[in-house]
């Protein structure tokens, strides 16, 4: 089905499964765990595309909460997000496959040390360069690797922010980097129709791993929240060095 053996398809269905109930609960991490796993079965150009694709099937639900409990930032930094993504689509179409395999790995790895960093002091009220800076970089990594959460999730959780917030705006965020990230991909003709039936294969797994997701998330305190947060982050880091030895 879709070029996938029926091993290719468990592992991708379970793997859906698993980070949409991350993302339920962290706000973020479904594209840094599935766009990994998927890359081995799939090249990675149509990874990042079906990832974007999942990304905009989910984030229509409960879309009106999502954005009433959004920071204004959120706002911002997905604007400049959706225009800086073609940029990303483009890297990645030139980028050599086994390259871009790595590159991937190395945006993880990273996106784990960022959150080590020392949170800001209470009050702190980001500058319009680092809202900015934080908008763009996610665009071109939203469209290079599907993965905004990069420099989004240490833009919020460096913050004393209470974690609805910061997981709504995170969440919203992504909202419009994936509808930017699939309409680049189609503009600059790097997507094809075999990654919305691969994402809409997919989207029951994600539907349910959301909704047990959210369900985790009103039970959770805000220290074991964040603390969840980053272990997401440094384990789907060393998943995908891992998954990029074996490939």
């Amino acid at each position: 089905m879709l070029g996938l053996s029926p091993e290719q398809l468990a592992v991708a269905l379970v793997a859906a499964l698993a980070a949409a109930f991350v993302r339920g609960l962290a706000g973020f991490g479904m594209a840094i765990l599935l766009v990994p796993v998927l890359g081995l079965a799939i090249p990675p150009t149509e990874a990042v595309v079906t990832a974007n694709w999942l990304g905009i099937f989910i984030g229509l639900v409960g879309l009106r909460a999502m954005l009433g409990a959004s920071e204004r930032s959120a706002f911002v930094i997905g604007g400049l997000a959706m225009v800086a993504t073609p940029l990303g689509v483009w890297l990645l179409s030139v980028t050599d496959p086994a390259l871009a395999r790595l590159l991937i790995a190395l945006v993880a790895l990273v996106a784990f040390a960022l959150v080590l960093l020392p949170k800001r002091p209470d009050g702190h009220r980001p500058s319009g360069i680092e809202t900015g800076g934080t908008g763009i970089a996610c665009g071109v990594l939203t469209g290079f690797a599907g993965m905004p959460g990069v420099p989004v999730v240490p833009f919020y959780l460096r913050r004393q922010l209470a974690p609805q917030l910061a997981r709504a705006s995170m969440m919203t965020i992504f909202l419009a980097t994936s509808v930017a990230g699939v309409s680049s991909a189609m503009a600059l003709q790097v997507a094809t129709w075999r990654e919305l039936l691969l994402a809409s294969l997919l989207f029951p797994a994600v539907l349910a791993g959301n909704w047990l997701g959210n369900k985790a998330f009103g039970k959770v305190s805000d220290a074991a929240w964040r603390t969840f947060v980053g272990l997401v982050l440094g384990l789907s880091a060393l998943a995908a060095l891992w998954r990029l030895v074996q490939a």
